[in-house]
């Protein structure tokens, strides 16, 4: 490298040196980062990264970047390029923990909770397909990994993609066998969060005659998560219980006009789901994640799950 903290500092001394070091160690990091962001040609960035892009990491040495922290740059940039390059050519560094500077607790990568984060819908697919070949228990530490409690509550990507109303990340993680009966920090499963949300969205005196909150309620980010909710039953055979049975019993004319008779039923474990329902758990659970969501296009989906784009080119 062109500079070394090791070597002595000569007349400065070794303390002026290391400062020196850690300046030029800044630039180089700055200037990497600023290349992903300029989405420059992807050799470029595996030269820079592979010979003089260098941060300095929690020990105190200049480090070059992993593959792994720079998918995290790929990811918060949009590089999708460079991030299906990282995923193709190094699958389990791409997706290794960064040091300890690029993440705020010791769980695995971050990279699947990002993706989410940020919507990288195209990116959030090259992550899934690269660890299809995964052995099931890495595979399933990935998908389900817990976030850091101070930062994201210690719920999976499934709770990010519900608390930001991402559905189309939601149904790609389903499908590729996420596991939606864990809970968040706060005892939530990812249904569970839902129906709260869905309740603060109307509020108990919502529905005809309640005029501006009644109106409020029916915008775009309260369908988004109509859809979420309906992506969730697909993969959620178990009903609500605790709290969320407890509060869509409270209010069931509230809750039955925004759900629906049939699925009020089956959530609030009145009744088993209906037909339809039952259909479509067995069509989409019956998907090998190997073939999610191409096997998609053979399927006679119904209207709800149709304007999803899985491409990320939307």
């Amino acid at each position: 490298m062109p500079w070394d903290t090791r070597r002595p500092g000569g007349p400065e001394g070794p303390g002026a040196a290391r400062s020196r070091a850690q300046k030029q160690c800044r630039k180089s990091s700055f200037a990497f980062y600023q290349a992903v962001r300029d989405l420059l040609p992807v050799w470029l960035l595996e030269d820079m990264r592979a010979s003089e892009a260098f941060h300095w990491d929690e020990r105190g040495r200049a480090t070059a970047y992993s593959p792994s922290e720079a998918l995290l740059y790929a990811l918060v940039h949009d590089h999708q390029a460079y991030a299906h390059y990282l995923l193709a050519t190094f699958p389990r560094r791409a997706l290794a923990p960064p040091s300890a500077g690029f993440r705020c607790c010791s769980a695995p990568g971050p990279h699947v909770a990002l993706a989410v984060r940020y919507n990288r819908v195209a990116v959030l697919r090259g992550i899934l397909r690269a660890v299809r070949d995964f052995p099931a228990d890495e595979r399933t530490r990935l998908l389900d990994r817990r976030g850091c409690s101070r930062v994201e509550g210690g719920g999976t990507a499934l709770h990010a993609a519900c608390e930001l109303a991402r559905p189309e990340c939601l149904f790609l993680l389903l499908g590729h066998g996420a596991s939606p009966g864990l809970c968040d920090a706060g005892g939530l499963t990812p249904l569970e969060l839902m129906l709260r949300q869905l309740g603060r969205d109307t509020g108990p005196g919502s529905g005809p005659g309640a005029g501006a909150s009644a109106a409020a309620a029916t915008g775009e980010p309260h369908q988004r998560r109509l859809l979420l909710l309906d992506l969730l039953v697909l993969y959620t055979p178990v009903a609500a219980n605790g709290p969320a049975r407890r509060e869509l019993l409270s209010d069931r004319p509230r809750w039955q006009r925004l759900l629906g008779e049939d699925k009020f039923q089956w959530l609030a474990g009145l009744a088993p789901p209906s037909l339809f329902a039952r259909a479509m758990q067995v069509l989409v659970t019956a998907i090998s994640p190997r073939r999610f969501p191409e096997a998609l296009d053979e399927l006679p989906l119904p209207p709800f799950l149709q304007p999803l784009d899985l491409t990320g080119k939307g």
